[in-house]
């Protein structure tokens, strides 16, 4: 620092254009807070008119409370709120604006005119400011009740921010998705935008199932709800529902993803990791999972007030909120049947723990390491929709799904060649469809094998093509996984102990968790204030390099609370030896082989994908093989 300058204050036009920097990085970023004190204010209706991208003129018009005409020149000072008045209030926030910077920030930056009335306002009054002087002029103006807020040329006065701003079809994209992101967390209101005068979004109240299912859509493009698992579950506490894509329908970038937490948007690392690891076992490399998922809980152990921006969070108890994520996913996805692909599309699923599945959590909601590799063993709800057409308002219904976990003596025996000759079977004998399509399995069954490769069968939608290779390496990837949670995880202890240098911080960590190491088949000791000794690791690891494992290991627990590198390294290994013992392409089966691999698909996890994520089989119903040879026209 400068000895010989003075300590002085900011004009509030330079402290505001900093605090602008802050919160209004480009046009997204004015629509994104002008959208919030619309939602806030109880406005049911929103009409956003955007030109040039926004950088020309952002018009946002709302039929909410409306602000009174002593109140106009306070709403663009800065720290100016009607939102908290002391910090109770802000630690249990529920608007989704309150810092009271948004309005000031943007008004320093641009040429800004908020109109408003109020339901007991005789007239509604004007603000005009330019980002200059700051100094705000009212006056009457003719407006109905509600609020508009129009601001022009963003930047004029700061041309060296707006020299960073991106093509206008750039600029257009961001602001869309701003008003997507908001579309999808309040469907009680309606959303209209238009850009350089033409009509781009037109969603209107979605006050029912069916009408939510249509915003969805209208969103994420029809093609995320047809593929997209509906999932409803409360626990602890904590609520969660929406939508799961499907691994099949991934995407090779991560755009289709909206995370609520009360309502509101957020990028939070925690989330993404759980939901990473929900779907680790199933998505194809590189690949990145969809959804739209709300996430509910109590205000007051969350911290919204992070940010300036507000996209991340702080839960109080993270490792909690990471645990009811993922398993809560891991469960949904692992119940998937080809029955449920299947299954026309629909609006809502309720999910509700059974027994077994309530007992994974300990007082507090947490689910142990140990329990995840039990995970596959234990019964699992499933999905089961009535026959109704698409767009219905209708319910998915649970029922528990009888026990089929494989006997602990074959899942040991898997390593073994699962297709052995069936006893007193034809080779060509094959059942039929029976009279009326009742009582069919969902992947139906074999007609015929094409090329050594693929597996052709007949269902009641059409015919079914399946991957035999693929389908049967995840039938004995899931049973290794079953016989690996029933015998636990041995230890092969080590000649010569591996000394291992750490923090303090870290040390602590591993003997606050020493059990969850040794449900894990390592063996840790604390030989100083920094050091580790490494005593005895996994018998399936012992290639592994113990030092990195462990050290990575303690960095996600001291990150997340938990860590799944060790089972994601042991399950590395079963999908290899999965791999290897599945039957080969160019394998020739007999018929009743082809029907028991498609009775396993339809009973084991995850069998809509192998154990790299490539789908194992797929559906042409009657419809596509009409279109294919212009039937009907």
């Amino acid at each position: 620092m400068n000895s010989g300058s003075r300590i002085e204050l900011l004009s509030p036009r330079l402290a505001n254009q900093i605090a602008a920097g802050e919160v209004v990085e480009r046009p997204a970023s004015v629509i994104k807070e002008l959208l919030e004190n619309s939602i806030d204010s109880g406005a049911k209706r929103i009409d956003v008119d955007v030109e040039q991208g926004g950088v020309k003129l952002l018009r946002v018009r709302d039929d909410g409370s409306g602000i009174s005409a002593d109140d106009l020149p306070l709403a663009l000072a800065r720290h100016a709120t009607s939102k908290i008045r002391d910090l109770e209030d802000l630690e249990r926030v529920m608007s989704l604006g309150f810092r009271g910077e948004a309005l000031a920030s943007i008004s320093s930056v641009a040429r800004l005119t908020l109109t408003s009335r109020t339901r007991s306002a005789e007239q509604a009054w004007q603000v005009e400011t330019e980002g200059r002087d700051m100094a705000p002029r009212v006056q009457p103006a003719a407006h109905p009740v509600g609020t508009s807020v129009e601001v022009r040329d963003l930047f004029f006065n700061t041309p060296a921010r707006r020299k960073f701003l991106k093509a206008e079809k750039t600029e257009f994209d961001h602001l869309q998705e701003v008003i997507k992101r908001l579309a999808l967390a309040r469907f009680d209101v309606a959303f209209h935008l238009r850009h350089n005068g033409k009509t781009i979004l037109s969603l209107h109240e979605a006050n029912d199932d069916a009408a939510r299912a249509r915003r969805v859509a209208a969103v994420c493009g029809s093609g995320f709800l047809e593929q997209a698992l509906p999932i409803e579950i409360e626990r602890n506490g904590l609520r969660l529902w929406g939508w799961v894509g499907l691994p099949t329908f991934s995407r090779s970038q991560a755009d289709l993803q909206y995370f609520f937490v009360n309502g509101r948007a957020v990028r939070d690392k925690l989330v993404a990791h759980a939901v990473r690891q929900a779907y680790r076992d199933v998505l194809f490399n590189g690949r990145h999972p969809t959804f739209v998922l709300f996430f509910e809980v109590d205000p007051s152990v969350v911290d919204v007030n992070v940010h300036p921006t507000k996209h991340e969070v702080r839960f109080r108890d993270g490792r909690m909120v990471h645990d009811f994520l993922y398993g809560t996913l891991h469960r949904a996805l692992g119940d998937v049947r080809p029955d449920d692909q299947l299954s026309a599309p629909v609006v809502t699923a309720v999910v509700r723990p059974s027994g077994p599945e309530a007992g994974e959590f300990g007082p507090q909601g947490e689910m142990s390491l140990a329990a995840n590799l039990l995970q596959s063993s234990q019964p699992q709800p499933s999905y089961t929709a009535p026959n109704s057409g698409a767009g219905a308002g209708y319910q998915y219904q649970y029922t528990p799904r009888p026990q089929s976990t494989v006997p602990v003596a074959e899942a040991q025996a898997a390593y073994r060649e699962f297709f052995a000759p069936l006893p007193g079977a034809e080779p060509s004998a094959a059942p039929s469809l029976p009279e009326g399509g009742g009582d069919i399995p969902p992947l139906g069954y074999a007609l015929a094998q094409l090329k050594g490769i693929y597996i052709l069968a007949e269902n009641a939608h059409g015919l079914v093509l399946v991957d035999m290779h693929a389908a049967h390496e995840r039938i004995m990837y899931e049973r290794l996984k079953i016989a690996m949670a029933s015998e636990g995880l041995s230890g092969q202890p080590l000649l010569v102990p591996e000394s291992l240098a750490v923090s303090q911080r870290e040390a602590d960590c591993a003997e606050e968790h020493h059990s969850v190491f040794q449900k894990l088949g390592f063996e840790l000791q604390r030989l100083g204030p920094e050091t580790l000794a490494i005593r005895q690791i996994p018998a399936l690891l012992k290639q592994a390099e113990a030092n990195r494992l462990v050290a990575d290991v303690l960095a996600d627990l001291m990150e997340y609370g938990t860590s799944d590198r060790i089972q994601a390294h042991i399950n590395e290994l079963l999908g290899t030896m999965a791999c290897h013992g599945a039957i080969r392409a160019n394998r020739r089966l007999a018929l009743p082989e082809m029907n028991g691999l498609l009775r396993d698909m339809e009973n084991t996890e995850r069998s809509g994908q192998c154990n790299h994520g490539r789908p194992t089989w797929t559906q042409m119903g009657l419809d596509d093989l009409d279109k294919l040879f212009l039937r009907g026209r």
